[in-house]
């Protein structure tokens, strides 16, 4: 499943990498989400292609959801349309996935112009809901073994039907952002580990955008994450720490300009209460697997090569994980 919106400059090479690939049979679904450049009508009767058009943006959330409707196979790849796939990287990520103890298995992601970096080992998630690519920038030969990962990139994933069934998919109200991180730990949740596959290389364009609606997004479902996954021992044990954060985001996103954004965000959240209280509700009766037992996936720790601290964020890593580690005890 490939989704495109706005300008797609690799979209057509990653439709050829994916129907190229060796090992399995493929059919592409690409959503057309408004797609400005290149025309995708080429695809419109290409074989092996299903162009979709839902005639608005629905997302990067509701467009893999509706992608994966149309699809009949055992198993359901999500691919960007800037992540080009090397010929064996969906059989080898199928040949994981398809273990009855595994719900996502991830790409070894790489950064296209440096293919021998990494773009992605998969994603730590920290217990303030944070979520960053791991180990970025660093080399793949580090990281030559499978395993297991707080959270897929979800860049390139491949899942079993039943485990995306069961999952309901993605998070449809996040429409994009943290939605990995969220499916992830659903996952896990539910008794399904997500997985690292070394030997599944894809290449990624990848770009960190910084706009506003960016923040505003990150920041909304950072919160409808944390709020709806975790037990309510959990947030009473973490509250302190939650409210001190949102208030150093606010006061990050004063100094950086978007608070508008933030605020945007907090009234989302309220306007959403019921959805989110409904979700919540949802997402707890279906777990198998308490906080307690999931909570060395997590990490109290900010990578600071990915999100700098100001001076004194030496200190503030080992304060937050002291008082992790205190959580968990008490868990």
């Amino acid at each position: 499943m490939v989704l495109a919106y706005g300008e797609q400059p690799y979209i057509h090479d990653v439709v050829d990498r994916l129907l190229a690939s060796t090992g399995v049979s493929v059919h592409v679904v690409v959503v057309d989400n408004g797609c400005t450049s290149p025309s995708l009508e080429p695809l419109r009767d290409r074989p092996g292609v299903t162009l979709l058009e839902p005639g608005s943006n629905t997302g990067f959330t509701g467009g893999c959801n509706l992608g994966a409707t149309a699809a009949t196979t055992e198993f359901l790849a999500f691919i960007n349309s800037d992540a080009l796939v090397e010929p064996d990287a969906l059989a080898e990520l199928a040949k994981v996935a398809a273990r009855p103890e595994v719900g996502i298995a991830s790409a070894s992601l790489r950064l296209a112009e440096t293919p021998e970096l990494l773009n992605s080992a998969g994603n730590p998630v920290h217990v303030l809901g944070l979520s960053w690519a791991g180990h970025l920038g660093e080399p793949a030969t580090d990281f030559p073994a499978e395993q297991r990962i707080a959270s897929a990139t979800g860049a390139a994933i491949v899942v079993r039907r039943e485990v995306w069934a069961a999952l309901g998919g993605f998070t449809e109200e996040f429409f994009a952002y943290c939605e990995d991180a969220d499916l992830s730990l659903r996952s896990w949740q539910q008794g399904w580990q997500v997985v690292y596959v070394p030997t599944a290389v894809v290449a990624h364009h990848y770009e960190f955008s910084r706009n506003k609606a960016k923040f505003y997004l990150l920041e909304r479902n950072r919160l409808a994450m944390v709020l709806s996954l975790y037990e309510a021992r959990t947030l009473l044990l973490l509250s302190p720490a939650l409210l001190a954060f949102e208030a150093a985001m606010l006061a990050v996103a004063v100094l950086n300009g978007w608070l508008p954004a933030k605020l945007r965000g907090y009234r989302w959240l309220v306007k959403e209460c019921r959805w989110l209280s409904a979700h919540r509700r949802a997402v707890q009766r279906v777990r198998t697997k308490r906080d307690r037992e999931l909570a060395g996936l997590l990490t109290a720790r900010f990578d600071q090569s990915v999100l700098p601290l100001p001076r004194g964020g030496g200190a503030l890593n080992a304060a937050m994980s002291g008082y992790w580690s205190l959580v968990r005890r008490l868990l």
